[in-house]
């Protein structure tokens, strides 16, 4: 069956008419007849050239490599849309659809094993969601067991995370954490601070939490301390994330084998997370930058206490 467009050229071809005419008679609109198929794929080309702050346009092969070169490094492991802010950082003027095409034809795409963003007496949380104003308002601990193959045991690291700014603030990582080590961390962390008032800070109902030696040390600097109800680990979510992103970014990446070598790994992590890991959450900067822009309101909160 011909088309309407064949219609008008053949009728136009025989009776030499007005092919205007032809076209109404049709009932196709002149547009529609005049408009010519575009080969390909609809919409423009994509661009061959990015432009660069300093460097001018410059071309894919050099996105390409500033890319991997960013990847090179031990604990960077992310998508295309943070990758977007990593290059944009370097003075690229990029999106991160344009980055996705790019990445994709390059085979770089890390698309798998992505981190879905989606004792009596104790206090429990009442919000699940915390929503603070300033550092050092929420903290919430948390242990994390991890396996040490030389000696075939586990080992424990325990993390402080400060809420408002996604900073880790104190670890402790060692083979058996108790009460007093507890208390250790969380006495050298607050005098750090200077003992600031209302405080709160969350775990879940580890033993080493809701022994009434810690309990009482809180207590008697006034720091509130809420527990996670039984099996909701979402209630304290930004350090379970934080021990997820551990997880997929260091004890799945390193073959490592000794108590030691995973710790001083560890140490290094800690530092590249605080100030150089890009956070979707806090706006694509890093949880250092979020505290150095806030941190203000720490003094003031303490000064009108």
């Amino acid at each position: 069956m011909r088309s309407k467009k064949d219609l008008v050229d053949a009728t136009y071809k025989r009776y030499k008419c007005s092919k205007t005419k032809v076209i109404k008679m049709v009932g196709i609109v002149q547009s529609s007849y005049y408009r010519k198929a575009s080969d390909g794929k609809k919409g423009k080309k994509p661009s061959i050239c990015t432009l660069h702050t300093r460097k001018g346009l410059v071309s894919q092969d050099t996105v390409v490599a500033s890319v991997k070169e960013i990847l090179k490094h031990e604990f960077i492991d992310c998508g295309y849309r943070l990758m977007a802010s990593y290059l944009k950082r370097e003075g690229y003027v990029i999106n991160h659809k344009k980055l996705y095409r790019i990445m994709k034809e390059e085979g770089l795409l890390k698309l798998d094993n992505r981190i879905d963003r989606s004792g009596s007496g104790r206090k429990f949380v009442k919000y699940r969601k915390v929503i603070t104003t300033r550092p050092m308002e929420c903290l919430e601990m948390d242990i994390k067991m991890v396996w040490i193959p030389s000696v075939g045991k586990n080992a424990y690291l325990l993390s402080v995370i400060d809420v408002h700014t996604r900073r880790i603030l104190k670890d402790y990582f060692s083979f058996n954490i108790k009460q007093d080590q507890v208390i250790a961390l969380l006495s050298a962390l607050f005098e750090q601070y200077n003992y600031l008032n209302n405080i709160v800070i969350r775990s879940d109902n580890g033993s080493q939490f809701i022994a009434r030696k810690v309990r009482e040390y809180l207590a008697l600097i006034g720091v509130q301390q809420e527990f996670t109800h039984v099996a909701t680990p979402e209630e304290n979510a930004h350090i379970e994330a934080y021990h997820g992103i551990l997880k997929k970014e260091v004890f799945k990446r390193f073959d490592y084998q000794y108590f030691g070598e995973i710790e001083q790994i560890l140490k290094r992590y800690v530092k590249f997370y605080n100030n150089r890991r890009l956070h979707g959450l806090l706006g694509r900067i890093t949880p250092m930058e979020k505290w150095n822009v806030d941190k203000h309101l720490i003094l003031m909160k303490k000064s009108t206490a």
